[in-house]
Protein backbone atom coordinates (compact mmCIF):
# COMPACT_ATOMS: atom_id res chain seq x y z
CA UNK A 1 0.00 0.00 0.00
CA UNK A 2 1.13 3.42 -0.43
CA UNK A 3 -0.39 5.51 2.52
CA UNK A 4 -2.51 8.35 2.44
CA UNK A 5 -2.63 11.27 0.07
CA UNK A 6 -1.21 14.60 1.64
CA UNK A 7 -4.93 16.12 0.81
CA UNK A 8 -4.17 19.14 2.20
CA UNK A 9 -0.53 19.65 0.83
CA UNK A 10 -1.64 19.07 -2.08
CA UNK A 11 -5.06 21.46 -1.90
CA UNK A 12 -2.70 24.06 -0.83
CA UNK A 13 -0.52 23.57 -3.50
CA UNK A 14 -3.59 24.10 -5.60
CA UNK A 15 -4.39 27.16 -3.66
CA UNK A 16 -1.24 29.23 -4.64
CA UNK A 17 -0.99 27.70 -8.37
CA UNK A 18 -4.44 29.15 -8.36
CA UNK A 19 -3.65 32.47 -7.09
CA UNK A 20 -0.91 32.70 -9.55
CA UNK A 21 -2.40 31.90 -12.67
CA UNK A 22 -5.40 34.34 -11.82
CA UNK A 23 -3.46 37.02 -11.10
CA UNK A 24 -1.90 36.66 -14.41
CA UNK A 25 -5.15 35.70 -16.46
CA UNK A 26 -6.92 38.77 -14.56
CA UNK A 27 -4.09 41.41 -15.54
CA UNK A 28 -5.33 41.22 -19.04
CA UNK A 29 -8.16 43.28 -20.65
CA UNK A 30 -9.51 40.71 -22.89
CA UNK A 31 -12.39 42.44 -23.90
CA UNK A 32 -10.97 45.95 -24.37
CA UNK A 33 -13.23 48.93 -23.51
CA UNK A 34 -16.65 48.29 -22.04
CA UNK A 35 -19.36 50.25 -23.97
CA UNK A 36 -22.54 49.30 -22.99
CA UNK A 37 -24.41 48.92 -19.28
CA UNK A 38 -24.16 45.11 -19.98
CA UNK A 39 -20.28 44.99 -20.59
CA UNK A 40 -18.88 45.48 -16.61
CA UNK A 41 -21.26 41.86 -16.17
CA UNK A 42 -20.20 40.05 -18.49
CA UNK A 43 -16.56 41.13 -17.87
CA UNK A 44 -16.90 39.79 -14.20
CA UNK A 45 -18.82 36.66 -15.55
CA UNK A 46 -15.42 36.25 -17.43
CA UNK A 47 -13.33 37.04 -14.99
CA UNK A 48 -15.20 34.73 -12.26
CA UNK A 49 -14.72 32.30 -15.04
CA UNK A 50 -10.93 32.63 -15.10
CA UNK A 51 -10.66 31.69 -11.35
CA UNK A 52 -12.72 28.71 -11.84
CA UNK A 53 -10.76 27.64 -14.84
CA UNK A 54 -7.74 28.03 -12.84
CA UNK A 55 -8.22 26.32 -9.73
CA UNK A 56 -9.60 23.45 -11.98
CA UNK A 57 -6.57 23.37 -14.51
CA UNK A 58 -4.18 23.61 -10.68
CA UNK A 59 -6.11 20.86 -9.29
CA UNK A 60 -5.07 18.43 -12.31
CA UNK A 61 -1.56 19.29 -12.36
CA UNK A 62 -0.77 19.09 -8.99
CA UNK A 63 -2.87 15.59 -8.75
CA UNK A 64 -1.11 14.43 -11.95
CA UNK A 65 2.65 15.94 -10.74
CA UNK A 66 1.74 14.03 -7.72
CA UNK A 67 1.16 10.98 -9.04
CA UNK A 68 4.08 11.03 -11.54
CA UNK A 69 6.41 11.43 -8.52
CA UNK A 70 4.97 9.00 -6.33
CA UNK A 71 3.75 6.34 -8.13
CA UNK A 72 7.04 6.19 -11.00
CA UNK A 73 8.71 2.98 -11.05
CA UNK A 74 12.23 2.81 -9.43
CA UNK A 75 15.25 2.03 -11.31
CA UNK A 76 15.28 -1.70 -12.69
CA UNK A 77 11.76 -2.41 -11.64
CA UNK A 78 10.06 -3.97 -14.21
CA UNK A 79 6.85 -5.70 -11.96
CA UNK A 80 3.37 -5.09 -12.41
CA UNK A 81 1.74 -2.48 -11.18
CA UNK A 82 -0.47 -2.95 -8.22
CA UNK A 83 -3.93 -3.86 -8.93
CA UNK A 84 -6.48 -1.46 -7.92
CA UNK A 85 -10.10 -2.16 -8.10
CA UNK A 86 -11.70 1.29 -7.69
CA UNK A 87 -11.69 4.10 -4.74
CA UNK A 88 -15.28 4.75 -4.00
CA UNK A 89 -14.60 8.45 -2.31
CA UNK A 90 -12.11 9.18 -5.25
CA UNK A 91 -15.30 8.68 -8.02
CA UNK A 92 -17.48 10.60 -5.73
CA UNK A 93 -15.58 13.19 -5.20
CA UNK A 94 -14.54 13.91 -9.08
CA UNK A 95 -18.28 13.67 -10.12
CA UNK A 96 -19.79 15.96 -7.27
CA UNK A 97 -16.78 18.83 -7.42
CA UNK A 98 -17.46 19.75 -11.29
CA UNK A 99 -20.90 19.43 -11.04
CA UNK A 100 -20.56 22.09 -8.57
CA UNK A 101 -18.63 24.63 -10.24
CA UNK A 102 -20.67 23.66 -13.57
CA UNK A 103 -23.68 24.58 -11.78
CA UNK A 104 -22.52 27.34 -10.49
CA UNK A 105 -21.53 28.83 -13.75
CA UNK A 106 -24.85 28.37 -15.24
CA UNK A 107 -26.35 29.56 -12.37
CA UNK A 108 -24.43 32.97 -12.58
CA UNK A 109 -24.63 33.44 -16.43
CA UNK A 110 -28.55 32.70 -16.23
CA UNK A 111 -28.68 35.72 -13.19
CA UNK A 112 -26.35 38.07 -15.54
CA UNK A 113 -28.72 37.34 -18.37
CA UNK A 114 -31.41 38.14 -16.90
CA UNK A 115 -30.21 41.21 -15.29
CA UNK A 116 -28.86 42.64 -19.18
CA UNK A 117 -31.94 41.70 -20.84
CA UNK A 118 -35.11 43.27 -18.27
CA UNK A 119 -36.62 45.25 -20.37
CA UNK A 120 -36.47 49.24 -19.84
CA UNK A 121 -39.10 51.43 -20.37
CA UNK A 122 -39.44 52.95 -23.67
CA UNK A 123 -37.03 51.31 -25.55
CA UNK A 124 -36.12 52.03 -29.08
CA UNK A 125 -36.66 49.61 -31.91
CA UNK A 126 -34.04 48.89 -34.65
CA UNK A 127 -34.68 46.16 -37.23
CA UNK A 128 -31.06 44.36 -38.43
CA UNK A 129 -30.78 43.30 -41.82
CA UNK A 130 -27.85 40.81 -42.89
CA UNK A 131 -27.13 39.73 -45.76
CA UNK A 132 -24.08 38.47 -48.00
CA UNK A 133 -22.19 40.88 -46.98
CA UNK A 134 -23.61 44.30 -45.81
CA UNK A 135 -25.48 45.25 -42.92
CA UNK A 136 -28.68 47.57 -42.96
CA UNK A 137 -31.01 48.75 -40.65
CA UNK A 138 -34.65 49.83 -40.22
CA UNK A 139 -36.26 52.42 -37.87
CA UNK A 140 -39.67 51.53 -37.46
CA UNK A 141 -40.40 54.23 -34.86
CA UNK A 142 -39.62 56.87 -37.38
CA UNK A 143 -41.82 55.59 -40.51
CA UNK A 144 -39.44 52.86 -41.54
CA UNK A 145 -36.80 54.74 -42.71
CA UNK A 146 -33.65 52.60 -43.96
CA UNK A 147 -30.11 52.99 -43.35
CA UNK A 148 -26.99 51.13 -45.68
CA UNK A 149 -23.91 50.70 -43.90
CA UNK A 150 -23.96 52.83 -40.93
CA UNK A 151 -26.27 52.31 -37.58
CA UNK A 152 -26.50 54.98 -35.41
CA UNK A 153 -28.03 54.55 -31.64
CA UNK A 154 -28.88 57.26 -29.05
CA UNK A 155 -26.85 57.55 -25.82
CA UNK A 156 -28.50 55.84 -22.36
CA UNK A 157 -31.43 54.50 -24.09
CA UNK A 158 -32.03 50.32 -24.36
CA UNK A 159 -32.26 49.32 -27.79
CA UNK A 160 -33.71 46.40 -29.33
CA UNK A 161 -32.21 45.04 -32.46
CA UNK A 162 -34.82 42.82 -34.12
CA UNK A 163 -32.60 40.63 -36.58
CA UNK A 164 -33.66 39.44 -40.00
CA UNK A 165 -30.87 37.43 -42.38
CA UNK A 166 -31.66 37.64 -46.12
CA UNK A 167 -29.61 34.17 -46.61
CA UNK A 168 -27.54 32.43 -44.69
CA UNK A 169 -26.80 32.59 -40.58
CA UNK A 170 -24.82 35.66 -39.93
CA UNK A 171 -24.13 36.69 -36.10
CA UNK A 172 -24.56 40.72 -34.69
CA UNK A 173 -21.38 41.68 -32.60
CA UNK A 174 -20.06 45.17 -31.81
CA UNK A 175 -17.01 43.97 -29.01
CA UNK A 176 -17.42 47.19 -27.27
CA UNK A 177 -21.11 46.12 -26.49
CA UNK A 178 -20.20 42.85 -25.24
CA UNK A 179 -23.59 41.52 -26.62
CA UNK A 180 -23.42 38.37 -29.23
CA UNK A 181 -26.58 37.17 -31.21
CA UNK A 182 -27.02 35.31 -34.44
CA UNK A 183 -29.45 36.26 -37.23
CA UNK A 184 -31.04 33.22 -38.54
CA UNK A 185 -32.88 32.95 -41.64
CA UNK A 186 -37.00 32.64 -41.20
CA UNK A 187 -36.98 33.92 -37.56
CA UNK A 188 -36.40 36.59 -35.29
CA UNK A 189 -33.97 36.79 -32.74
CA UNK A 190 -33.28 40.16 -30.72
CA UNK A 191 -30.24 41.73 -28.98
CA UNK A 192 -30.93 43.98 -26.11
CA UNK A 193 -28.44 46.62 -25.58
CA UNK A 194 -27.77 49.79 -23.64
CA UNK A 195 -24.88 52.11 -24.86
CA UNK A 196 -23.15 54.37 -22.22
CA UNK A 197 -20.51 55.70 -24.23
CA UNK A 198 -20.30 58.17 -27.17
CA UNK A 199 -17.74 57.56 -30.07
CA UNK A 200 -17.78 54.85 -33.34
CA UNK A 201 -17.70 52.17 -32.96
CA UNK A 202 -17.60 48.46 -35.59
CA UNK A 203 -20.40 46.19 -36.03
CA UNK A 204 -18.84 42.52 -37.08
CA UNK A 205 -20.56 39.35 -38.43
CA UNK A 206 -18.73 36.63 -36.12
CA UNK A 207 -20.49 33.64 -38.19
CA UNK A 208 -18.95 32.38 -41.10
CA UNK A 209 -21.25 33.10 -44.45
CA UNK A 210 -19.11 32.77 -47.23
CA UNK A 211 -15.92 34.31 -49.21
CA UNK A 212 -16.56 37.95 -48.20
CA UNK A 213 -17.50 37.19 -44.38
CA UNK A 214 -14.09 39.14 -43.39
CA UNK A 215 -15.35 42.29 -45.12
CA UNK A 216 -19.35 42.18 -43.27
CA UNK A 217 -18.86 45.46 -41.44
CA UNK A 218 -20.56 48.36 -40.19
CA UNK A 219 -20.17 51.67 -38.75
CA UNK A 220 -21.86 51.90 -35.55
CA UNK A 221 -22.25 55.50 -33.82
CA UNK A 222 -23.54 55.95 -30.62
CA UNK A 223 -24.61 59.66 -30.12
CA UNK A 224 -26.07 62.07 -27.89
CA UNK A 225 -30.41 62.01 -28.18
CA UNK A 226 -30.74 64.96 -30.17
CA UNK A 227 -27.86 64.10 -32.49
CA UNK A 228 -29.86 60.92 -33.23
CA UNK A 229 -33.00 62.68 -33.72
CA UNK A 230 -31.02 64.99 -36.04
CA UNK A 231 -29.77 62.25 -37.78
CA UNK A 232 -32.31 59.82 -38.18
CA UNK A 233 -34.84 62.78 -39.40
CA UNK A 234 -32.55 63.19 -42.18
CA UNK A 235 -33.06 59.57 -43.52
CA UNK A 236 -35.39 59.53 -46.67
CA UNK A 237 -35.39 55.95 -47.67
CA UNK A 238 -37.54 54.02 -46.54
CA UNK A 239 -37.14 50.00 -46.02
CA UNK A 240 -36.59 48.08 -49.42
CA UNK A 241 -39.90 45.67 -49.96
CA UNK A 242 -37.79 43.05 -49.86
CA UNK A 243 -36.77 43.67 -46.46
CA UNK A 244 -39.96 44.90 -45.38
CA UNK A 245 -41.40 41.35 -46.30
CA UNK A 246 -38.55 39.63 -44.57
CA UNK A 247 -39.73 41.50 -41.29
CA UNK A 248 -43.36 40.23 -41.71
CA UNK A 249 -41.94 36.56 -42.68
CA UNK A 250 -40.36 36.02 -39.54
CA UNK A 251 -42.76 37.50 -37.51
CA UNK A 252 -45.30 34.71 -38.51
CA UNK A 253 -43.05 32.09 -36.81
CA UNK A 254 -41.26 33.99 -34.25
CA UNK A 255 -43.64 36.64 -31.33
CA UNK A 256 -42.66 40.43 -32.09
CA UNK A 257 -40.35 41.28 -29.42
CA UNK A 258 -41.20 43.17 -26.28
CA UNK A 259 -40.48 46.71 -26.24
CA UNK A 260 -41.21 48.14 -29.95
CA UNK A 261 -40.79 51.58 -29.18
CA UNK A 262 -40.40 54.66 -31.54
CA UNK A 263 -37.31 56.46 -32.17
Amino acid sequence: MYGRLPIAKMFGVTLVLTAAISAVMLSVSWNGQEASTAAPKIDQLLDVMIVLSSFVFSLVVVMLAYALWKFRAKPGDESDGEPIHGNTKLEVAWTVIPTIIVLFGAGYSWSVLNDIEKPADNPLTVDVFSQQYAWSFGYPGKDNVWSEGELHVPLDRQVHFKMHSQDVIHSFWVPEWRIKKDNVPGITTTAIVTPDKLGAYQLICTELCGFGHASMRAKVVVETPADFRKWVGGLKEKVPAPLAESIVQDTETNPTPVGAGGA
